[in-house]
């Protein structure tokens, strides 16, 4: 029997990689990381003073960022406090070093 591409199975650290790097790929998604990032404690305040998009979008992307585990949230109203997830984070930061690190990408000499 051929196995396909969706029966193979993925090590955790390849599905984590993939999850995460689905999360980031919205430039959106990437300046809310930043905007949490920058922040010492949880964000309480309206993302659309900093982002000009509607509640409703910033809503998506905020639920992709957390079904990633990137950051966590908590429904406190008429707040929702968001903030980076730090284990996460430097687990996200643990694999992408070790995928894009010195070893992972051997130089071909061309001949």
């Amino acid at each position: 029997m051929q196995r396909t591409l969706s029966s193979l199975d993925y090590a955790v650290d390849e599905e984590v990689i993939s999850t995460i790097s689905r999360a980031l790929a919205h430039p959106v998604r990437v300046r809310i990381l930043k905007l949490l990032a920058g922040e010492t404690c949880c964000f309480t305040g309206e993302l659309t003073g900093m982002i000009p998009m509607a509640q409703s979008t910033i809503s998506q992307h905020l639920k992709v960022l957390l079904d990633a585990g990137l950051i966590q949230g908590r429904i406190d109203p008429p707040k929702v406090k968001y903030c980076i997830d730090r284990e996460r984070w430097r687990l996200a930061e643990e694999l992408f070093m070790g995928f894009f690190g010195p070893e992972s990408g051997a130089a071909c000499d061309g001949d």
